[in-house]
């Protein structure tokens, strides 16, 4: 199969959602359909009966969330899909914003009782900033929720862009009857606790057709066509380009949990969606039809199999075919390094591959030689842009509470860091360790897996920290001069990069008026402007 054609047939996308609106549940249907996994795990009432093939980890198989970015890959009618499961809990936002900077689009659930959360209208910002074109499936709609009407009205609203139905329900909770597929003109009938199969599914071509009321009642059809004219009167003709765009948000209906719906979603997903598009760098726009190979790191799991102790990085391939034991150039460390044993993810299981094309998401195994935002390519120096670190919301000091275990503590906190989920900042003086994250689950998480993994006993001191801002100056002098100042706020990240741990919003804007000279960071992509 020729280059060009790989590229093709692949599609890369995430599914983002508010904690508990069924996207786990939405994963594992997808893998149903692409014959990736036998059966389904459940997840009810926010706890896992049977842990989920996406969750993986212990402390998300204890709490029913998922905690960390799961890749998954599984053909579905020629497509070779990979999809990206990711945290849907705030806490752990950062760790979806990264995950969204290697896909090429989105499928977006929204819990029909609930309707647009928090959390939702946080993650579309993330898809307008870039222009990621987004799919929305209603959840839950054997439920009593809102009126679907009401719906489409939120999602403009709150979300800010213009949807489109693909698909209408025929009512709703107890009396909910199943699906109008408008993208196919498509009737799906809905039996309660009963797979949604091709037996359910008819072809009507026009709704005056009589015969439709022998599947539901004469004022169910009724409404369903009244339903029908007034949205084909509302809106233009599907505008596929719009939705490619990120102007037009097409929408479908159903039930996660009862696999109905799901299979609409995903047929006509392969037939919309993007294809691998191409990513900004610091020399130009990479395409996927580039001959020559790049890609970039955007996710670092250490102990993914906690038995052998193995570091995982997630490589998003943006260009060329990435081939296994072929030697690529790892810019920022300007060396060469060859992967013996890449491989392709179903959530734990693990499959060795020869070669990988633009859109692909492969496993590197790693003993420390990468940081999320990495490139590698095939002898070119450029950088892959947009994959920041943002300023942390929380701030604790590690306390170490088992001084015999400080070396396993150390190598813990250091790799556990890698992976992006919170961040670490040492102060030069004293050696103090202080954590960043964006809520304090991850606080959770770290001493959990801190105890699990690396046998090392710790807890977290509060600190008053507003926010951290890496510092630069175009006068070296200048900037040792303020870091000797106020070194009792100085910070080294990961990389050694000075940061300015501000204690309060006027604390920064005095400093700010005081040092000039000083430039103050929100994030860390500041580093690419020295490539």
């Amino acid at each position: 199969m020729s280059f060009t054609s790989e590229i093709a047939k692949r599609k890369t996308f995430a599914i983002i959602a508010h904690p508990d609106a069924g996207k786990t549940t939405l994963t594992e249907k997808f893998l149903l359909f692409g014959g990736a996994i036998q059966t389904a795990g459940a997840v009810k009432s926010n706890k896992i009966k049977k842990a989920t093939t996406s969750d993986f980890m212990e402390i998300e198989k204890q709490r029913g969330i998922s905690v960390a970015t799961s890749v998954m890959n599984f053909q579905y009618k020629g497509f070779s899909i990979n999809l990206l499961d990711t945290p849907g809990h705030k806490d752990f936002a950062e760790d979806t914003y990264r995950t969204l900077t290697a896909v090429d689009s989105v499928v977006l659930v929204i819990d029909c009782v609930k309707g647009v959360e928090e959390q939702t209208e946080k993650l579309m910002e993330v898809c307008r900033m870039r222009d990621t074109p987004v799919i929305v499936f209603i959840n839950k709609m054997d439920r009593d929720g809102k009126d679907p009407y009401d719906l489409l009205e939120e999602l403009e609203t709150k979300l800010n862009i213009k949807v489109q139905p693909l698909s209408w329900p025929i009512n709703m909770g107890t009396s909910f009857k199943g699906v109008y597929n408008l993208f196919d003109n498509g009737l799906l009938l809905f039996e309660p606790n009963k797979k949604a199969t091709q037996d359910n599914s008819i072809t009507i071509n026009d709704l005056n057709d009589p015969t439709i009321e022998n599947y539901i009642s004469k004022r169910d059809a009724d409404k369903l066509r009244e339903d029908i004219e007034l949205i084909q009167g509302v809106y233009e003709p599907f505008n596929k380009q719009a939705y490619l765009d990120a102007k037009l948000a097409p929408v479908f209906f159903g039930s996660g949990v009862n696999n109905f719906g799901v299979k609409e979603l995903l047929e006509t997903f392969i037939q919309i969606a993007p294809n691998p598009l191409g990513r900004p760098s610091t020399t130009r726009d990479i395409l996927p039809q580039d001959p020559k190979f790049s890609g970039f790191v955007f996710k670092i799991h250490a102990n993914l199999d906690p038995k052998h102790r193995d570091r995982i990085a997630f490589l998003r391939i943006c260009s060329g075919k990435f081939e296994r034991n072929k030697f690529f150039h790892h810019v920022r460390l300007d060396k060469n390094m060859r992967f013996a044993a890449p491989v392709t993810f179903m959530g734990q299981e693990k499959e060795i591959i020869e070669d990988a094309f633009p859109g692909d998401v492969v496993g590197l195994y790693d003993t420390g030689n990468f940081k999320i935002g990495d490139t590698l390519t095939e002898g070119e120096d450029f950088l892959f842009k947009g994959i920041p670190s943002f300023s942390p919301e929380i701030f604790k000091e590690l306390v170490n509470n088992d001084p015999m275990k400080s070396k396993q503590l150390e190598k813990g906190i250091e790799q556990l860091t890698d992976e992006g989920v919170a961040q670490l900042f040492t102060f030069e003086i004293g050696n103090r360790k202080i954590v960043g994250t964006v809520g304090e689950l991850q606080f959770d998480v770290i001493q959990y897996r801190l105890m699990g993994e690396y046998g090392a006993k710790c807890s977290f001191r509060p600190m008053q920290i507003f926010k951290a801002y890496w510092v630069t100056s175009d006068d070296d002098k200048k900037l040792d001069e303020f870091k000797r100042r106020k070194y009792t706020n100085i910070a080294i990240d990961k990389d050694k990069n000075p940061v300015f741990l501000a204690e309060s919003p006027y604390t920064l804007k005095q400093v700010q008026e005081n040092y000039p000279d000083i430039i103050f960071h929100s994030t860390s992509e500041f580093k690419l402007l020295d490539v």
